[in-house]
C-alpha cells in the first residue's frame, strides 16, 4: 500500500502535516521542502505574508509572525496567537447509527448507577489523613483481599487538601464536592474515611445516605489512639465492608450506565489526526448506544469552543462562554497567559500554538450534539455528550471526572504518559505507532496504524469502543495490571491557602 507523506486535514489548509521526517530540500507531494521538517509537523502549502492566517483543521491555528515561504517548516518561531480567533462553525452535532453491541458486564448498584470496577476506597478528609489512609490500604490488600477474590482492592483516596483553607466559598465546595464523588461512586462497593478531627473538611459533611450505611464508614485518628491504632481500628471495620462487597458480582447491563471521561496528555502532531478524532467516533457511538462522554480542560478547548458552542442549545453554549470567561480572569490574575499551554513536549512533538492544540483536543468529543455543561466534579444527571470544566492538567481534569461519575476513561497520548485512575480504569489510546513500540507497558491500542496502516477512523473509532466495553466488563487495562492509580487523585485547588 502507497501511503502518503503529507496529510491535508481540510482543503482550505495552509499547511500540511508531515507523516515522516523530510530533508531540506526533498520534494514531497509538489511541495519542495525549504527546511527539514520533522514527522508529526508542518510544512507550508504556500507563500505565507506576514500576519497571513495559519490555517489546520479548516480553522485558524495561528498567525503569520514572519514572512514564511512555501516548503518552510512552520512552528513556534515563525508563528504567533492571533488577537482573536473564530467564533464560526458549520458543524451543528449529529448521531451515527447505534451500534450493535449494546451491552456490559458491570455490578448494579442500589442507586441504579452500575461499576465497572469493584474496590474499596480508603479516603482521607484531610492531608493530615493520608499517611495513615496508605498504611491502611496496604494492611487490608495484605490481609484482607486474599479472603476476598471477589473485589478489586483497597484503592487509597489521598491528596494534600482539606485544612489550612476557609470552610466556604469556591475552594473549599470544590473539594467537598470531589470527595463525595468517589464516596458515592458506582466503582467502589464500599467506602472507609478517615479524618484527623481536628481539620476545616470535617467528616459530618459525609455523612452515608441510608442504603449505604453498612458500605460506608468513617472515624477520626485522634478518637481512636493514633496513627498504628487507627489502622488496626481500620481493618476491624473493613472486614464486614468486604465481606458485603465480596458478594456482588456482575451481570449484563445497558451501555446507558457507561460514563466516559475522556483525556488527552503528551499530545503530539498526530494527536488531532489519529488517537483523538477515533476516539469521537468511539465517543459518538457510546453516546448512540444511551451512554454519556465527558469531554473537559478548558484551558485546551481555547480557542475551538465556538465548536462546541455550536453543537448545543443557547443555555449549555452561554455556560462555555461563562467558563472561558472565567479562565481568562483566572490566569491573568496570576500573571500567565492561555497560550502558556501548548508544553515543550507538545511543541517538539509538532503543536504550535493553543488554537492547534485545542483544534485537535475537540475532537475527541466527535460530533454528537452537546447536551450538558457542567462545574468540576459536578455530577453528570444525563446521558449524552456533555462537557465539564477543569483544568488541563491531566490528573486534576481526570479526578474531576471521575467524580461526576466517570466509571471508565480513555487517555490519548502522542509522547507516552504513565496514569491511573482508581477505582476508574484508564485505556491508552496511543497517537502514533512509535510510541506504541517504544511504550508498549503502557498503551493499550495503537491508533497510529490510522496514518501506518491507512486504517479508517471509523474502523478505529470501533476498535475503540469495543475495547472500553470489554475493559467495563472486567478486562484489565495495562496501567491497571503495573498497579497505577493511588497516586493520581489530585482534586482541582482553588483560593487561597492560609
Amino acid at each position: 500500500m502507497n501511503l502518503p507523506e503529507l496529510i491535508i486535514l481540510d482543503p482550505q489548509d495552509t499547511v500540511a502535516v508531515a507523516l515522516r521526517d523530510i530533508r531540506a530540500g526533498e520534494t514531497v507531494e509538489g511541495i519542495v521542502a525549504a527546511d527539514p521538517i520533522p514527522r508529526g509537523h508542518k510544512i507550508a502549502r504556500h507563500d505565507l505574508r506576514r500576519g497571513d492566517a495559519v490555517v489546520k483543521y479548516g480553522q485558524v491555528m495561528a498567525v503569520a509572525s514572519a514572512d514564511i515561504t512555501a516548503g518552510a517548516h512552520v512552528h513556534s518561531h515563525n508563528c504567533a496567537l492571533p488577537n482573536q480567533h473564530s467564533e464560526q462553525s458549520s458543524v451543528k452535532g449529529s448521531l451515527p447509527v447505534p451500534p450493535a453491541r449494546q451491552t456490559f458486564e458491570g455490578y448494579a448498584r442500589p442507586d441504579g448507577r452500575v461499576g465497572t470496577r469493584n474496590y474499596i476506597g480508603i479516603m482521607a478528609s484531610v492531608n493530615c489523613s493520608s499517611t495513615v489512609c496508605d498504611a491502611i490500604a496496604a494492611e487490608a490488600n495484605r490481609i484482607l483481599k486474599p479472603k476476598y477474590s471477589q473485589i478489586d482492592g483497597f484503592a487509597p483516596i489521598v491528596h494534600d487538601q482539606g485544612c489550612g483553607m476557609t470552610n466556604q466559598g469556591e475552594g473549599f465546595d470544590t473539594l467537598v464536592r470531589t470527595l463525595k464523588g468517589y464516596r458515592d461512586h458506582p466503582n467502589f462497593g464500599g467506602v472507609l474515611i478517615v479524618g484527623l478531627g481536628c481539620e476545616v473538611n470535617q467528616l459530618t459533611l459525609y455523612k452515608p445516605s441510608d442504603w449505604t450505611r453498612e458500605r460506608i464508614k468513617t472515624f477520626n485518628i485522634q478518637d481512636v489512639g493514633g496513627s498504628r491504632s487507627a489502622v488496626r481500628r481500620a481493618v476491624e471495620l473493613l472486614e464486614p465492608i468486604a465481606a458485603a462487597a465480596n458478594m456482588d458480582r456482575r451481570s449484563t447491563q445497558p451501555v446507558s450506565k457507561l460514563t466516559l471521561g475522556m483525556q488527552c496528555g503528551g499530545s503530539d502532531g498526530f494527536s488531532g489526526i489519529t488517537a483523538n478524532p477515533a476516539l469521537g467516533v468511539a465517543s459518538d457511538l457510546l453516546v448512540a448506544a444511551g451512554g454519556t462522554s465527558i469531554l473537559s480542560e478548558t484551558p485546551e478547548i481555547f480557542g475551538a469552543e465556538h465548536l462546541l458552542i455550536a453543537r448545543a442549545d443557547a443555555a449549555n453554549g452561554q455556560k462555555i462562554r461563562d467558563m472561558i470567561t472565567w479562565w481568562r480572569d483566572y490566569v491573568g490574575k496570576n500573571g500567565a497567559s492561555l497560550d502558556n499551554n501548548p508544553s515543550p513536549g507538545n511543541k517538539k512533538g509538532g503543536l504550535t500554538t493553543i488554537l492547534e492544540k485545542s483544534l485537535g483536543a475537540v475532537a475527541k468529543g466527535g460530533l454528537s450534539p452537546l447536551s450538558g455543561a457542567y462545574a468540576y466534579a459536578e455530577r453528570i444527571d444525563q446521558h449524552g455528550f456533555v462537557y465539564m470544566d477543569s483544568p488541563g492538567y491531566d490528573p486534576v481534569a481526570a479526578t474531576g471526572q471521575v467524580a461526576a461519575g466517570a466509571n471508565l476513561v480513555a487517555f490519548t497520548t502522542g509522547r507516552g504518559s504513565c496514569f491511573g485512575s482508581k477505582p476508574t480504569p484508564s485505556i491508552k489510546l496511543a497517537s502514533n505507532s512509535e510510541l506504541a513500540r517504544a511504550m508498549p507497558e503502557d498503551i493499550d491500542l495503537d491508533c497510529g496504524t490510522v496514518v501506518s496502516e491507512g486504517v479508517g477512523l471509523t474502523q478505529m473509532g470501533q476498535k475503540i469502543y469495543d475495547l472500553l466495553l470489554d475493559i467495563a466488563s472486567g478486562k484489565k487495562t495495562v496501567s491497571e495490571e503495573f498497579g497505577y492509580g493511588d497516586n493520581e487523585f489530585v482534586p482541582w485547588k482553588i483560593g487561597a491557602v492560609l
